[in-house]
């Protein structure tokens, strides 16, 4: 009992002369300068790409998917559909960098709620950085992804037998369209993942939102072929818009209008669904 606290008497004042010593040296340097908005959003951004570099297993799902879509479609329903592979392999092409851009999407909203229920973004909030900077840092690095994802397709497609009219500057232009479109999309599965309470929640209601929106699109056929009721729907759904307009800047003939719409659509998105995000994340 005596050792203890002759113990405990002794060592307080060194730790204590510990403490005032390392008061004295924080105080005599310089507080480093915060970092701007747009260096915190580099910053989080780079992190997002980070996770890819130490975990590529999450690149699964923007290159084996798509490549399984092209192939089976192709092969299996391009003669049915188109009368032949070579023919429906220009049309499905577009629409499957469409489709597997978008479908990764719904990571983001997986991605924020896996951070949210580790606890990560409460150590997020208490950075003295730009707010928003952990949401759209994280989004910027999912364009990567998107960006992979993209060049898999089209190396597939050329590979395949794919040429398109409006050569390598359209494919960019379509490749470009579609990850502003998916930027914009992103938004809403994040506020998904600030409002449902598991990832595998977010995933699940993601995905419930996503698919029939696709399918039911001019991704794999021609609104032409569907019955009047539901190709009026097709006509005017956003994804059949951002198909047709992909395939018109690969081929050499896009309609300036559908363009225009894909990004009024894009910057509607986000108008709406990144400050609700915004103001999620800072509730808590």
């Amino acid at each position: 009992m005596s050792t203890r606290t002759s113990h405990a008497q002794t060592s307080t004042p060194a730790a204590g002369e510990e403490t005032a010593a390392l008061r004295r040296a924080l105080a005599s340097t310089p507080r480093p300068p915060r970092a701007s908005a747009v260096q915190a959003t580099l910053a989080f951004g780079w992190r997002g790409m980070l996770k890819v570099k130490h975990v590529p297993e999450q690149l699964l799902d923007v290159t084996i998917t798509p490549v399984m879509f092209v192939l089976m479609f192709t092969y299996l329903f391009g003669g049915a559909i188109a009368g032949s592979t070579g023919e429906y392999l220009d049309y499905i092409l577009p629409g499957v960098l469409v489709m597997s851009i978008l479908f990764t999407t719904v990571y983001s909203g997986v991605a924020l709620n896996t951070d949210l229920t580790k606890g990560v973004v409460d150590r997020f909030r208490s950075l003295p950085v730009w707010r928003p900077a952990p949401l759209v840092g994280a989004l910027l690095g999912d364009a990567a992804r998107y960006l992979v994802g993209g060049t898999v397709i089209v190396v597939l497609g050329l590979a395949l037998g794919f040429r398109p009219g409006a050569g390598i500057g359209g494919v960019l232009a379509a490749m470009a369209l579609v990850i502003v479109f998916a930027f914009g999309l992103s938004w809403v599965f994040t506020t998904l993942g600030l409002l449902l309470r598991s990832p595998s929640a977010v995933m699940n209601a993601g995905f419930m939102g996503i698919f029939p929106l696709t399918f039911l699109s001019n991704v794999f056929v021609e609104p032409e072929t569907l019955p009047a009721g539901l190709r009026a729907f097709v006509d005017v759904n956003p994804i059949s818009i951002l198909a047709t307009a992909s395939r018109g800047l690969m081929h050499g003939n896009a309609d300036p209008t559908e363009i225009v719409i894909v990004l009024a659509t894009a910057a509607a998105l986000t108008a709406i669904f990144a400050p609700l995000t915004t103001r999620l994340y800072r509730r808590g």
